[in-house]
């Protein structure tokens, strides 16, 4: 056989294993690129769950279950079966996530049951429409919020996800009492304590019993904060729009819960 001839074949033997090789591949790469969309999905819902305790949670609960009176539940199987319906939206539920998570909504579609964050009743997210959060962290939490669809369908209630009854110490303390009240309104979904929200909507709280006494001259730290629960709009912390904070906690909040929020606040120094 002569050099030529060798050649030839060994050409023919590279051409027949590429072409097995590319067989083999292209049989399993169907599978792989499931397990690569699968192992994708993972992440996403990973990090949109960083965000959503960080971000969402102080509105519409660490596990989705609202807040009644303020926002609505999300781990809810109307949630998934009727809002598109409701709202009329025509795509996909996802989207309709994204959507309403990247620009907020100016008023509450449900106004009888849920006040919503004020006017407007959700801020965006998106920082296409001047919010904190890139599209695909917006996406992120889209991700997360759908990964709950199979077990709000399957039934969990809002007993079952509800925040556990406090101590005998708990109730006895009002900072303890002002906590709660802080979480269960929704407050951390706008600002940062340490530990406890992270909210960048509002003005970071970490210091506020301090800070307070410096905001308005003549103005006690206690009367600052409560006037700031009761008429948000009557001081604006610079940096920070207006209308963006519920006006309606002096109808939501009864005087002890006021007393008890403000103990809350006082002790943050």
């Amino acid at each position: 056989m002569t050099r030529v001839q060798i050649e030839i074949m060994l050409g023919i033997i590279l051409v027949l294993a590429s072409s097995v090789l590319l067989i083999v591949v292209g049989l399993n790469e169907e599978e792989r690129m499931e397990e690569f969309v699968k192992a994708h999905d993972a992440q996403a819902i990973e990090i949109g769950a960083s965000l959503f305790e960080a971000n969402c949670s102080g509105c519409h609960g660490s596990q989705g279950e609202g807040i009644v009176g303020l926002c609505p539940p999300l781990n809810d199987a109307n949630f998934f079966t009727n809002r598109l319906r409701d709202v009329g939206w025509s795509g996909t539920l996802e989207d309709y996530i994204v959507s309403i998570v990247s620009s907020g909504r100016t008023t509450s579609t449900r106004p009888s049951e849920y006040v919503g964050q004020g006017v407007p009743a959700m801020p965006a997210w998106s920082e296409q429409y001047g919010g904190p959060l890139r599209e695909d962290q917006v996406r992120s939490i889209a991700a997360f919020v759908m990964n709950w669809e199979a077990t709000a369908i399957e039934g969990v209630t809002l007993e079952q996800l509800a925040t556990p009854t406090p101590s005998a110490e708990e109730l006895a303390d009002p900072v303890a009492r002002g906590q709660t009240v802080y979480l269960q309104n929704g407050c951390g979904g706008c600002h940062a304590i340490e530990g406890l929200s992270a909210g960048v909507v509002g003005p970071n709280l970490n210091e506020i019993g301090v800070v307070a006494a410096t905001r308005v001259e003549g103005l006690s730290a206690e009367d600052y904060i409560q006037e700031s629960i009761l008429n948000p709009n009557n001081y604006i912390v610079e940096g920070y729009p207006e209308n963006v904070m519920p006006q309606t906690f002096g109808d939501t909040l009864d005087d002890q819960q006021l007393e008890d929020l403000t103990e809350f606040l006082l002790a943050q120094e």
